[in-house]
């Protein structure tokens, strides 16, 4: 049963043709918004916290700090509103989710830019 839903999500599905990321990394999402008859491009810019499930089903989740206030959003990868992702700095961590990132202000929350 799970390779038949499997199979039908790789053939129905279509898949976005997007850069390698990973958790750490600072990347801007261009995506559409549909306001009734008028569509616009919106971008969110910020630091990637994890990268979650597989194939057609995968997720990514970007938080960034507005004001004071960190916002959290997830982003389907397969999402046929995104535009293009563009990569602004790769960022060394240890870990796959950095859920710690969400409790750090100030300096320590800066991530080290990888060397290349």
């Amino acid at each position: 049963m799970e390779s038949l839903i499997k199979f039908v999500q790789d053939e129905f599905v279509t898949k976005n043709e997007l850069p390698e990321f990973s958790a750490g990394d600072t990347i801007t999402v261009y995506y559409e918004i549909r306001e009734g008859e008028k569509v616009r491009t919106q971008f969110f810019r910020g630091v990637v916290i994890q990268k979650r499930g597989t194939g057609t089903s995968e997720t990514f989740t970007i938080r960034k700090m507005s004001g004071t206030v960190g916002v959290e959003r997830i982003f389907p990868l397969n999402l046929p509103s995104i535009q293009k992702i563009e990569i602004n700095k790769r960022g060394k961590v240890r870990r796959a989710r950095i859920y710690y990132f969400r409790g750090l202000t100030g300096k320590k929350a800066r991530i080290t830019e990888k060397r290349r």
